[in-house]
C-alpha cells in the first residue's frame, strides 16, 4: 500500500530543558528542521567536532531500562521518549542537538517534547516517506515475555500491549490496543509517564543514580499505588509501554506498517523485533554512518 502523506519536518527550532533522570545533570535538547531524506539525527554540541548519531537500530547499545545509541566515541542516552514524540507526530527529518549525553527526563512522558514540536510547527516536504510493510509473522521472546509483528491488511500501524504485574501489585494487569496516528499519540500516549516500583527506585538511588529525581518526576508505585503523585489515566502504565514501543520501533528509520503485539516486553525485545522485521523477506538494515 502506498503512503498517503509526504515526509515532514518542523518549521523552526524548538528547545526543551530539564534534568537527566540517571545522571542528574542539567540538559537542553533543541529540535531543528532537516532536509528531506535526512532522517532523525542526534548532534552532540558539547563534544569537539559536534559528532552526529543517526537514530538507527544499528547504533543501539544494550542498556538496562532505557534506549541508548552510540556511534564511534559519541553516544546519547534515554532517547526513547524523544524518539516517541518525533515518530508519534510523523516527523521524518529532524536534527536533535543536545549538550549532554542524556535526554531531559521532564515529567517522564513525551508530552513536553510533543508540545515543543507542535509549537514549532510541522511542515510537509516534497517526498514520500520510507515504509516497511510487515508481510509475515515475526515473533520473539518466550512464555514470560514476548513481542510479535503481524501483517495488517489496512496498511496502518496498530499497537497492542499487555502488562501483568499480578493481582497483589497495584499496577496489576493492563492491556490496550491502538491505531497509531499523530492524533491518537498526542491524546492517548504522549502524556503517559515512566513508572517504577518503590523497590526499583530505592535500588537505583542506592547505586547513586537518579539523585535529583523524586516521586513527583515520574510514577513510583508503592503498595497502595503512586507515591506523592496521581495517575493521568487509569491504565497509564500500559500506555507508557506503548509510548516506549513507538520510540523503539522508530529506530527502524522508516514507517513500519503492521500490527505489533507485546506481552510484558521491554526495550531489548522491541529492538530485537526491529532488527528481525527489517531482515525478514530478504530485507537489509540500512546503516547510516557517523559524521
Amino acid at each position: 500500500m502506498e503512503p498517503t502523506r509526504n515526509q515532514r519536518t518542523i518549521a523552526r527550532p524548538a528547545t526543551v530543558a530539564g534534568v537527566g533522570y540517571w545522571s542528574g545533570r542539567d540538559v537542553s535538547v533543541t529540535f531543528c528542521p532537516a532536509a528531506v531524506h535526512s532522517g532523525i539525527v542526534f548532534v552532540r554540541d558539547d563534544l569537539e567536532g559536534r559528532p552526529r548519531i543517526a537514530a538507527s537500530i544499528e547504533h543501539r547499545t544494550e542498556t538496562r531500562l532505557r534506549t541508548n545509541l552510540r556511534c564511534g566515541e559519541a553516544g546519547v542516552e534515554m532517547i526513547e521518549h524523544v524518539m516517541a514524540a518525533v515518530a508519534g507526530l510523523q516527523i521524518d527529518n529532524c536534527e536533535i542537538h543536545v549538550d549532554q549525553p542524556e535526554m531531559p527526563g521532564c515529567d517522564g512522558s513525551s508530552l513536553p517534547f510533543v508540545e515543543a514540536l507542535d509549537a514549532a510547527g510541522i511542515v510537509e516536504q516534497d517526498a514520500a516517506p520510507r515504509r516497511h510493510i510487515v508481510e509475515q509473522v515475526v515473533r520473539l521472546g518466550n512464555e514470560e515475555s514476548w513481542i510479535e509483528a503481524r501483517p495488517c491488511c489496512s496498511g496502518k500501524t496498530i499497537l497492542q500491549c499487555e502488562l501483568d504485574y499480578g493481582d497483589e501489585n497495584p499496577i496489576g494487569r493492563q492491556s490496550l490496543e491502538m491505531v497509531l496516528s499523530p492524533e491518537t499519540f498526542r491524546e492517548n500516549l504522549a502524556p503517559s509517564r515512566t513508572f517504577v516500583t518503590q523497590q526499583e527506585a530505592e535500588a537505583l538511588q542506592a547505586q547513586g543514580l537518579g539523585q535529583r529525581t523524586t516521586c513527583r518526576d515520574l510514577l513510583v508505585f508503592g503498595p497502595e499505588g503512586p507515591i506523592d503523585n496521581q495517575l493521568r489515566f487509569e491504565d497509564e502504565c500500559v500506555r507508557h509501554k506503548l509510548l516506549d514501543m513507538v520510540g523503539d520501533l522508530a529506530l527502524a528509520g522508516c514507517e513500519l506498517a503492521g500490527c505489533f503485539v507485546a506481552y510484558r516486553s521491554g526495550h531489548r525485545l522491541n529492538a530485537e523485533l526491529v532488527r528481525a522485521v527489517l531482515a525478514e523477506q530478504g530485507g537489509q538494515i540500512e546503516l547510516k554512518r557517523c559524521a
